[in-house]
């Protein structure tokens, strides 16, 4: 299928509300598994819903390579039915009256496609989801798992452009959700169909997509593969709701006056007296590190004196909270750590491993190419360049 092109889109409710989704541009590629990230309330849903026909836009336009489906200044709109989009709800929605069989083929009966290739493609797609056992039962005599699998074995059966998915896996318990992140990623695999997945779970968003496009009050953020969006946040917001624990950030502006700010805006002085502009800085818990002695700290890496005020085991990995310069900092580990609570000693982080935002909290460009050497980067604040 084409790719998916949002220009501008955006939607309002009308009244003195603020609009739910304002000037976004977005591209959806053909056989992208592209996961809308954000936390409740930032547009994500709204967003699905307009691409899949559910939504008027208030503003803007959707084209699916050439044809626009949603336009306001044309008044151009074409039907959900008719863009070849398949959605899975996050209520599942299955028919209660019907058996397992009857929901998955529900969509071909409508499409009045021939009894045999009918059976036949339900028949692939209940193997391929592991619930043809299940065919004669009815979605209550069901576990949560089997009734999501139902769903997606619904929307495959019609084998759509484009599916759709919110939410689909909030109502199932921890290991569910893991079992059914595998299966969506080996369905993309094996598919090759263009999914694009609403999800406020950072760890979802992390481990299904090819593409995270992070939202925040109805606006994007960024857009990039996981790593991008992990390692190269484009601004604070994305680099605070990306991560757990989360990235501990530091205050630089001039009006702080905790100790720890003190000490960071010494350090840049010191070693990187050409950066200006520092409104913070951000430290991803796994790239700090605790040392008891002073002589085991790298040369030229970020440091103060700390002391530990917990150790948290998680199983397999253990949180370490500090107290440093009347701040609060996190590290993790997964060695066993030779520390206690109230032992004194100092972290510390290399250069290269920080993130250094400016006093808007965009991502500093030129602390990128000094600390890190990536000579020409620049942040993606946003959105990927969409044709006009």
């Amino acid at each position: 299928m084409p790719a998916i092109t949002l220009y501008g889109a955006r939607k309002n409710y009308g009244g003195s509300a603020p609009d739910a989704v304002s000037d976004l541009d977005l591209v959806i590629d053909d056989g992208e598994f592209m996961c809308l990230l954000g936390p409740s309330g930032c547009g994500k849903t709204t967003t699905l819903r307009m691409v899949a026909g559910l939504e008027h836009l208030s503003g803007g336009r959707i084209a699916v390579g050439e044809r626009v489906v949603d336009c306001v200044t044309s008044g151009t709109f074409v039907s959900p039915e008719k863009r070849g989009m398949g959605l899975v709800f996050q209520s599942y929605a299955l028919w209660p009256h019907m058996t397992i069989e009857r929901n998955t083929d529900f969509g071909l009966r409508l499409r009045k496609v021939p009894r045999a290739e009918r059976q036949e493609r339900v028949e692939k797609v209940m193997k391929t989801l592991g619930i043809e056992k299940y065919r004669d039962r009815y979605p209550s005599q069901l576990s949560g798992g089997q009734q999501q699998r139902v769903a997606l074995a619904r929307m495959l059966a019609v084998n759509p452009d484009v599916l759709l998915l919110d939410e689909p896996l909030s109502n199932l318990d921890a290991r569910l959700r893991l079992e059914m992140r595998a299966e969506l990623k080996r369905l993309h695999e094996e598919f090759k169909t263009t999914i694009v997945f609403v999800t406020h779970d950072q760890w979802e968003a992390m481990t299904l997509a090819t593409s995270i496009a992070v939202m925040s009050e109805g606006a994007l953020q960024q857009v990039g593969t996981p790593n991008d969006i992990y390692e190269r946040p484009a601004n604070r917001f994305v680099a605070e709701f990306v991560g757990s624990p989360p990235i501990n950030i530091v205050e630089m502006g001039e009006g702080s006056t905790n100790p720890l700010a003190v000490s960071a805006r010494a350090y840049f002085a010191r070693h990187h007296p050409r950066l200006a502009d520092i409104g913070s800085i951000g430290m991803r818990p796994e790239s700090v590190a605790f040392a008891l002695d002073e002589k085991a700290i790298p040369d030229g890496a970020f440091s103060e004196k700390a002391v530990v005020s917990g150790v948290l085991p998680t199983g397999g990995s253990w949180i370490i909270e500090l107290a440093a310069q009347g701040a609060k900092l996190f590290l993790t580990t997964h060695q066993p750590p030779a520390i206690s609570d109230g032992d004194a000693g100092w972290f510390h982080i290399r250069p290269e491993t920080l993130h250094v935002f400016d006093a808007e909290g965009v991502r500093h460009a030129a602390a990128d190419t000094q600390l890190r050497g990536e000579v020409g980067s620049t942040a993606r604040r946003a959105t990927r360049k969409v044709p006009a």
